[in-house]
């Protein structure tokens, strides 16, 4: 369990003030082989601090790959024996915070040049309060791809609020090739 730090009242009303937004389409997620896709956890990720669970998904195939393979990479050898499963799930929120662009993120006072970084001190906060007053996820830019994450709160979802619609094992290095391919297209 994170130490729980004093929530920043300014932030508590930033974040009030903004509005709750349903979001209903198809995200993208990945996971090991044999983990289940809809169980969120506290991750303590760019999003939220590890006090509660999450399910990190992205609205673009591209950024979920693009997402994990970072993590991966950062590794001092990339995992050659880990399976790696991408999913197509159908997801509907009722109350997600839209932060649709770096605007929208640096408003709460989180510094754009910084934001591919793995410091995530603001972020948390921003996550932690937005679960604090009842939001049921964030939708942000992505700090990997040209695209939209969105984060849940998995315990504010129903349980017929995400189903899986397809898994896919990924190929990484046919991803990497691909993901080469589109930038330089891009």
């Amino acid at each position: 369990m994170a130490d729980r730090r004093p929530r920043d009242l300014e932030l508590l009303d930033k974040v009030d003030a903004l509005r709750r937004t349903p979001y209903e389409g198809t995200v993208w997620r990945i996971t090991r082989e044999g983990r289940d896709p809809l169980q969120g956890y506290p991750a303590a990720a760019r999003w939220d601090p590890g006090t509660f669970d999450v399910i990190y998904t992205s609205l673009a195939r591209e950024g979920s790959l693009a997402e994990i393979h970072f993590h991966l990479s950062r590794q001092p050898v990339f995992p050659s024996k880990l399976i790696s499963v991408l999913h197509r799930i159908t997801l509907r929120t009722r109350r997600a915070l839209q932060l649709v662009d770096m605007v929208a993120v640096e408003a709460l006072g989180v510094r754009g040049d910084r934001y591919g970084e793995l410091d995530y001190e603001r972020t948390q906060a921003i996550g932690d309060a937005a679960y604090f007053l009842g939001f049921d996820g964030l939708l942000v830019p992505s700090a990997r791809w040209n695209c939209q994450n969105l984060v849940v709160f998995t315990d504010q979802l129903a349980p017929d609020d995400m189903a899986v619609e397809e898994s896919i094992v990924v190929d990484w290095l046919a991803w990497r090739q691909e993901a080469e391919m589109l930038r330089r297209k891009g």
